[in-house]
């Protein structure tokens, strides 16, 4: 597997070995020790799957009280994935990076607990699948704006199709210290 370490703290690429033939193609899209090794230290208590249509884009998301920790990828399609750094004190708060994961490259992202999540669907559709670190609480979740201009995330598409949710989440700055995580959480 190979390991692609980002700007921002914690967020890391990885690149699972593909064995492909005339049949198809294998691969482990999960494997805990060789996770671990990879700097991946938590517990995934639940996996998510969602399918997106061209131009969706769902998110920043967080939880405060639950942060959780997502191990992303596709299994069909391709999306632009985003982590927004969000914690408190953190020398990369505002910070963005973002990466194609598609169906053919293979690759996974993991974003940890404390950061805010998006992405945006390239493809006809998308299966987007994730593993997260805790349990998913509604009345715990939390939003950036997706085109927050201080954080400047460059989506590579001009007019998303939007939740009400997502339409109405704050910018960054708009946001108290309490409505966000902290670097110790």
């Amino acid at each position: 597997m190979n390991i692609i370490r980002t700007g921002l703290p914690g967020v890391i690429i990885l690149e699972p070995l593909v064995f492909g033939d005339h049949r198809g193609f294998f691969l482990e899209s999960f494997h805990a020790r060789r996770y671990r090794e990879a700097g991946i230290r938590e517990s995934f208590v639940q996996d998510n799957h969602s399918r997106s249509r061209r131009g969706v884009l769902r998110g920043l998301h967080f939880q405060l009280e639950h942060p959780q920790g997502k191990l992303v990828y596709v299994s069909s399609g391709e999306v632009f994935d985003v982590a927004v750094d969000i914690r408190r004190g953190s020398s990369t708060f505002g910070k963005w990076f973002g990466t194609v994961l598609s169906d053919s490259n293979h690759r996974q992202m993991y974003i940890p607990p404390g950061f805010a999540h998006g992405f945006c669907v390239l493809s006809e559709t998308v299966d987007f699948l994730y593993k997260c670190t805790d349990y998913y609480y509604p009345e715990d979740e939390g939003g950036v704006l997706w085109n927050d201009p201080d954080i400047g995330i460059e989506w590579p598409l001009g007019s998303p199709i939007l939740s009400e949710k997502d339409m109405e989440n704050p910018r960054l700055n708009q946001m108290t210290p309490a409505q966000l995580p902290s670097v110790d959480r």
